[in-house]
């Protein structure tokens, strides 16, 4: 594995050498007044930044779903992410 690489919470990430994009997020339950800036180099990178930063509750089967725009070009996604199995999904 290169060396620029660490690992957070066992998930691999650049170092911050590395060029990210700025999204806006806040978990899909929440009002949009709960939106924090996050930087990460995809959707989903962005997705586990903001989980690991703001910690917002989970659902019954330990799942979050996170909504997120990018700044730069106004895409947005849904991200549903598992918190117990770490895998992450685009929302129904």
């Amino acid at each position: 594995m290169d060396s620029s690489w660490v690992t957070l919470k066992g998930r691999p990430m650049r170092d911050m050498t590395e060029v990210l994009r700025r999204f806006e997020a806040h978990a899909a339950d929440e009002d949009r007044k709960a939106t924090h800036e996050v930087y990460g180099e995809s959707f989903e990178d962005a997705a586990f930044a903001f989980i690991e930063r703001w910690r917002p509750a989970a659902d019954d089967q330990g799942e979050i779903e996170v909504q997120l725009t990018d700044c730069e070009s106004g895409e947005r996604q849904c991200f549903r992410l598992d918190l117990v199995g770490g895998e992450a999904g685009l929302c129904d």
